[in-house]
This record gives C-alpha cells, sequence and structure tokens, in this order.
C-alpha cells in the first residue's frame, strides 16, 4: 500500500482560452478543425492553471471504445485509440475531452490509483467502465475505495434518440432510458453510469448536474455541430502538499 494521496479533478468550461469562433473560446479538442496553435496555447493555459508541466498532461485519440491504457509517465503524444486512462503516477494528470459524452473520473486515494474516462453512448454501452475499474485494481485499487466523479454531459431531459437505439442502450446500461421534457424517448447515461458504478461496488458517486445541451458556458455537440470540447482531468499530488 502506497502513502495516502491528494487527488485533484478539474472540469473546464468554454471560456478563458484563444480560440475563435465557432470554437470560442477554451477549446482543448485538437480534431474538431480549430487552428493548433490556438488549441496549443489553450492547452498550455490549461496546464499553468493546474499547476503542472505542459509535458505531464496526458490526452487519448478518443475513438468510443472500451479500450483502457496504462501509463507510468509522461508521453509525447496523445495516447492512440482509447478511451480510458489509468496511472498510479503522481503529478501526472489524465485528461478527457468531451462535448457531450460523459467525462469520468474515478480515484482511489489510499492506494494512489486514478481513472479519466470517456463514457459516450457507444463506450458506456459496450463497457468500458467495468474494463476501466479492472485495470485500476490490477494497479493496486479496491473498488470499495473508489469514488466516482460524472461530469457535465447531456442530460437526459434533451438527450432524444430514436425508441430503438434507446432499447438497445437500456439492454446494455440499465437505468438510461428516460423521456425528455419534449416526451421522446431519451438517454440519461449519467443515471445508467451511476447504476453501474453503485452494482460494482462503488459508494461515492458524485455528479456535475449541468447539461451541456442546455448550458451555453460548455461545448455541445448536438447543440452546435462543430465546437470545441471542454476537458476533465484528474491528477495526484503527495499528501504533504
Amino acid at each position: 500500500m502506497t502513502s495516502t494521496v491528494r487527488v485533484r479533478r478539474v472540469v473546464t468550461s468554454r471560456t478563458g482560452g484563444v480560440s475563435a469562433a465557432p470554437y470560442d473560446s477554451f477549446n482543448l479538442g485538437d480534431h474538431v478543425g480549430d487552428d493548433p496553435s490556438a488549441v496549443d496555447a489553450n492547452r498550455r493555459r490549461l496546464a499553468a492553471g493546474i499547476g503542472l508541466p505542459f509535458e505531464r498532461l496526458v490526452w487519448m485519440e478518443q475513438i468510443h471504445s472500451r479500450t483502457v491504457t496504462v501509463v507510468d509517465g509522461p508521453v509525447g503524444a496523445p495516447v492512440e485509440a482509447t478511451d480510458a486512462l489509468v496511472t498510479a503516477e503522481r503529478k501526472l494528470a489524465l485528461v478527457v475531452l468531451t462535448a457531450d459524452c460523459v467525462p469520468l473520473l474515478l480515484s482511489d486515494d489510499e492506494a494512489g490509483v486514478i481513472a479519466a474516462v470517456h463514457a459516450g453512448r457507444v463506450g458506456a454501452r459496450i463497457g468500458i467502465v467495468p474494463r476501466v475499474l479492472d485495470a485500476m485494481v490490477a494497479k493496486g485499487a479496491e473498488v470499495s475505495r473508489i469514488g466516482a466523479f460524472l461530469g457535465p454531459a447531456a442530460s437526459g431531459r434533451q438527450y432524444e434518440v430514436p425508441a430503438q437505439m434507446q432499447a438497445d442502450v437500456e439492454a446494455h446500461l440499465p437505468g438510461s432510458a428516460t423521456t425528455t421534457l419534449r416526451g421522446t424517448p431519451g438517454l440519461d447515461l449519467r443515471a445508467g453510469l451511476r447504476r453501474q458504478l453503485e452494482a460494482a461496488g462503488i459508494g461515492g458517486v458524485a455528479e456535475d448536474p449541468r447539461c451541456t445541451i442546455e448550458d451555453s458556458t460548455l461545448f455541445s455537440y448536438r447543440r452546435s455541430g462543430t465546437t470545441g470540447r471542454i476537458a476533465g482531468a484528474i491528477w495526484m499530488e503527495s499528501a504533504e502538499q
């Protein structure tokens, strides 16, 4: 068992950066058509804002999979074709990018193991969360000690989908089916993920209730189409800091 650490979590908004419309202004996604120099400047602002060197932030090439990658130190480029990162390394920030999907941040503070997960409709449906928990346990975490944070995402009030898609996701992620404000079939992925996490034995599940579709301070692909990405980041500092 390692010494207890202090776990930090941050969720960004769309304000405070340098990107021009429609990516205005704190876009952190490098795959959405924004000026690469603006994205780089924004990413460096994030690193400075959380007090870590730029190279200590680890990004993903997210593809809506259930692939989990364990990282033991800085990497020179976004981790290819993965939708979750796990580490036991101190002062290494794991970053997930979203614009309606669920950013899930997990930690076992006692073991010193953290994870950042991109849990969109596809990834949540095909079971990325159980894969992440397995990877965290393999690094020394205990499920009963893991705390979870569900970040801003499309809410069930607004996330309208075809009835067949709703039924399919509900069959794989129970608790996610809902009805939108318009009375149409909807999905509340955070509700389904919460049920899945709790069923796995995780007792502490916190949630940022904001809906990306409703909240104009956040990026939303479903609302805007061409748009930027917010970030959810998690990292560990030594307990004495």
